[in-house]
């Protein structure tokens, strides 16, 4: 996708007619690579349009859990459900 759509448009309403336009023009170059990526956005596309409510993502949130899949990970696993929300709790708060 056209990271200008996220530069740019500056309402929902735009980034939607803007994400219409990058959908079409994808179907229109009969590329199958891109079939994928364009079946994702056009599923997920109100979800993706939030972001032009106030510019804000979940990355912040993605971090984190990748933080504790990666804590769970060096201990292999969890055990006592207790103590490993105790530990992220000492660690990461």
């Amino acid at each position: 996708m056209k990271r200008s759509i996220f530069d740019t448009a500056t309402s929902i309403e735009t980034a939607y007619t803007k994400l219409a336009h990058w959908y079409k023009d994808v179907e229109n170059t009969g590329f199958r690579a891109f079939n994928t990526i364009a079946n994702t956005i056009s599923l997920n596309y109100r979800s993706i349009l939030n972001y032009f409510i106030n510019r804000s993502t979940n990355a912040s949130a993605e971090s984190f859990n990748a933080k504790i899949k990666a804590f769970r990970a060096q201990f292999r696993g969890v055990k006592n459900t207790e103590f490993f929300l105790f530990r992220l709790t000492t660690i990461f708060a």
